[in-house]
């Protein structure tokens, strides 16, 4: 491979960390072809990116990036493959459940909401992580419950006291 193609990767692969907030890195190496093309529609489904990279060259286009990324260099061993996405438990998701039919992939390490997780072991942590929207909406909830309580109970309180109304009444005549 030329430099300039080298340079034209680094590039593209910068790019992609500046769109993308979330990412993360896997194994998908030994994913025989029907796997590998099985794995992709899927990340295709959930809109996730999945590339296949040199390690060298996503180094590179970590160091270039603004992201504090040198935690994740230690990772970059062996096959890796990149997944991006807009939401932070999406890739997690899908490795979980793609797992379970295949040995592969394998979680090295990934960057959501601007925080690293290293190792296999944080893909269960990495399902939990709520997206934006989901926070939003159980803030939103929460906002909305002490209102709510105070609507419940002016409206039994309003009952209650339409009952004694009627009962002093029916009792005076």
């Amino acid at each position: 491979m030329r430099r300039e193609e080298k340079n034209a990767i680094i590039d593209s692969l910068a790019e992609k960390l500046k769109e993308y907030s979330h990412f993360y890195l896997t194994d998908t190496a030994q994913l025989n072809a029907a796997d590998t093309s099985d794995l992709r529609r899927k990340c295709f489904e959930n809109d996730i990116k999945l590339i296949v990279v040199k390690n060298t060259l996503l180094k590179r286009a970590l160091e270039m990036s603004e992201g504090k990324f040198e935690e994740l260099y230690p990772v970059l061993k062996g096959t890796t493959s990149i997944m991006f996405a807009q939401t932070g438990n999406g890739p997690a998701k899908l490795i979980k459940e793609f797992r379970k039919g295949h040995d592969k992939p394998v979680l090295k390490g990934a960057y959501v909401q601007e925080s690293v997780f290293i190792g296999e072991s944080m893909l269960d942590t990495l399902i939990s992580v709520k997206t934006k929207q989901e926070l939003i909406g159980d803030i939103i909830l929460l906002l909305q419950s002490p209102s709510k309580n105070v609507i419940s109970a002016l409206q039994s309180g309003g009952n209650k006291l339409h009952g004694v109304l009627k009962t002093l009444s029916e009792k005076e005549q």
